[in-house]
């Protein structure tokens, strides 16, 4: 599945006309209590008002775009850039200074440090790792077991990225206390998105005390994996040593405060998307057996009786399809924002400089205008003579534009191996005390996935 890149183009408009108001706000909070409430059927309701709406979250007017057109020229175009409530709310745990939340030339020198660690030729150099955790993972559960399902694919997800980009043993004592710090930290991050309370999520009460202490964690953990690679005199090639060497624009190594950023940038939205993305894919073979058994059918012929290997994960085609429809169906990064930084037009409505805008990747995906059986899990709409069909950025789950994630080849990679090996050992049902209901957070996943292995 490529994307093309292209430049939106902006029409001259005699008069640009006013968004319309969403309907539902309430007195002080606005729409915030519906999107704290019910987000996902609140996004998805707000395409019957229009391609571009206007939301109340608090006192701020904040636009929300529902056209997957107008999605596309909001990430490609210039008049925009990463900010708003869900950058701001992330500042916390991503700083500043990261790749994920600058912008400008700090934003493009940092690209050009990391990309060279997710270029597509770099992408087999972690072949080994991936299947090393892939493998551990099954060999670790038995027939019979009841899986925590949520602590198993963060943990998972967590392991692979350190290990293949800040390689060293030191990551095997932090991995669970890195997985603990953002489960917590990013269900608490979503309620500062849309409630924007500000003083109040200072004040002392237990639920603030947590977050602050898994956050604290988090920041103390980054420092800890700093101060041992230095230690060590090693410089292993991986992105942690061209980060410790990288200089800024003035040719002096860059500040600690940015390398700091920059290693929160690595370990925490990649871990916790692919681990969310896990948990939905788990979900999809306990609830569609008949999935299970393509891809058991497919590993047989591609890869026979021998494990399988990083090399197979490109003859996948139908496994990554159902990597795919999973992301479709439940994208981990299912709400984005950005700020006009002038006064600019978007599909004819005027957006004033300073303003925030909001879009769903869920709502886009699950679009009944873009998708036929919208709601249907159906990876075939993934192939090739089929996904002609899908109209242009109603599917992007890596963006597109400079913002594009850089470790979109890692993550497909990652999620196909883990995929098949997972469908090729195990079946699954669901355990007592499971709840599979959607978990609302800054990512999207299951509630909490209990999982009962079973005998392939």
């Amino acid at each position: 599945m490529t994307v093309e890149s292209v430049k939106p183009t902006t029409s001259e408009v005699p008069e640009l006309r006013e968004p319309p108001l969403a309907d539902g706000g309430v007195p002080l909070l606005g729409h915030g209590w519906r999107m704290a409430r019910d987000p996902l059927a609140f996004l998805a309701r707000l395409r019957d008002h229009g391609d571009v709406v206007r939301l109340k979250l608090g006192p701020k007017t904040v636009y929300a775009v529902t056209a997957p057109d107008l999605t596309g020229a909001l990430a490609l175009s210039p008049d925009y850039i990463i900010s708003g409530p869900l950058w701001e709310s992330l500042e916390s745990l991503l700083g500043k200074e990261g790749v994920a939340t600058a912008n400008g030339p700090l934003h493009r020198r940092q690209r050009r440090t990391i990309q060279p660690a997710f270029r597509l030729d770099a992408i087999p150099g972690y072949g080994p790792i991936m299947e090393e955790e892939t493998h551990a993972l099954v060999e670790r559960w038995n027939n019979g077991e009841v899986l925590d399902a949520t602590a198993e694919c963060f943990r998972v997800s967590v392991r692979i990225s350190a290990r293949c980009l800040m390689r060293g043993s030191y990551m095997d004592a932090r991995s669970e206390r890195i997985t603990s710090a953002l489960a917590t930290l990013f269900a608490g991050m979503y309620q500062r998105m849309v409630v924007p309370l500000g003083p109040l999520y200072r004040v002392p009460i237990p639920a603030n005390r947590e977050f602050n202490r898994a956050l604290a964690d988090l920041h103390r953990l980054v420092d800890e994996i700093v101060a041992d690679r230095r230690a060590s005199g090693q410089k292993p090639d991986d992105l942690l040593t061209a980060l410790l060497e990288a200089k800024d624009e003035n040719g002096d190594p860059i500040g600690e405060q940015e390398i700091h950023d920059q290693v929160i940038a690595i370990l925490t939205p990649g871990s916790e998307t692919a681990g969310s993305v896990l948990m939905s894919l788990l979900l999809v073979l306990t609830e569609h057996p008949d999935q299970v058994d393509k891809i058991r059918a497919e590993v047989k012929n591609v890869v026979g009786d021998r494990p399988v290997a990083f090399d197979d994960v490109r003859k996948l085609r139908h496994t990554a399809n159902v990597v795919i429809e999973t992301m479709r169906l439940y994208p981990a990064v299912w709400i984005l924002t950005r700020r006009a930084v002038t006064d600019t037009e978007l599909g004819g409505y005027r957006i004033p400089a300073g303003a925030d805008i909001v879009y769903s990747p869920y709502a886009i995906q699950r679009d009944p205008r873009s998708y036929d059986r919208n709601e249907e899990f159906d990876p075939d709409r993934w192939l090739p003579d089929r996904s002609k069909e899908v109209p242009k950025y109603a599917m992007v789950p890596f963006s597109v534009g400079n913002r594009k994630c850089p470790s979109d080849h890692f993550s497909m990679a990652e999620l196909t191996l883990i995929t098949a090996v997972v469908a090729n050992a195990f079946r699954f049902e669901e355990a007592p005390g499971s709840d599979p209901r959607t978990h609302i957070g800054i990512t999207l996943r299951p509630r909490r996935l209990r999982l009962k292995v079973l005998p392939g």
